[in-house]
């Protein structure tokens, strides 16, 4: 993991960012461990907002960023994409939040490994998760989010789920999220970054 470009994306200076990304591609580094940089700046960048040291520009900027990088990571990673799609998942940052990278890294990774992956976005509501899955078929339900405060969302996401019938299988990730979070909220798992719930979701779609 470069040290280098986690300390560019938390500088803010945009354009180090840009080229970092691409000498450590050129260089032969491989575009998940870039992404695994991105996710530990973003984790800097979160605990600074929640401690009253970066503010809404810093996280849009940062956001804006990480996605440029996606931009830049997409070709070289769309190469060994699976061709078939293994199962559909409706996945979304939980209403009150709006960092959305750990996010868009799991929605990136989950696509290029196989999965038709319905995007919410970020601040989505309990009842639009609900709404998605019955749209789309959906038996996997990813909720994203980085500030403690989305965990009640969270757990009322879980339960309007239950609540509404939805056989699927529902798993949380960002920021401290843990196993004791993942009791509270009542997901079935917790993944620590996009390879786990890439993992995840694998095992459920075997199951289904």
């Amino acid at each position: 993991m470069s040290q280098e470009l986690i300390d560019a994306i938390t500088d803010m200076r945009e354009e180090d960012v840009m080229r970092l990304t691409n000498e450590l591609l050129d260089g032969g580094a491989s575009p998940l461990d870039i992404l695994n940089a991105c996710k530990a700046a973003m984790e800097v960048i979160g605990q600074r907002f929640e401690t009253g040291e970066a503010f809404i520009p810093e996280l849009i900027l940062a956001g804006e960023m990480m996605t440029a990088v996606s931009d830049i990571l997409r070709p070289r990673m769309a190469e060994e994409a699976a061709s078939d799609k293994l199962g559909k998942i409706v996945l979304g940052t939980v209403e009150g939040d709006i960092h959305d990278i750990a996010k868009d890294i799991v929605v990136f990774m989950l696509d290029l490994n196989g999965f038709e992956v319905t995007d919410l976005g970020v601040d989505v509501p309990a009842a639009k998760f609900v709404e998605a899955v019955q749209e789309t078929g959906a038996t996997i339900v990813g909720l994203s989010g980085f500030l403690t405060l989305a965990y009640d969302p969270m757990k009322e996401t879980v339960a309007a789920l239950r609540d509404n019938g939805l056989n699927v299988k529902i798993m949380i990730g960002g920021g401290q999220i843990d196993e004791q979070i993942r009791e509270y909220t009542g997901a079935d798992a917790y993944g620590r970054d996009a390879m786990a719930a890439v993992a995840l979701a694998k095992e459920w779609a075997k199951e289904s």
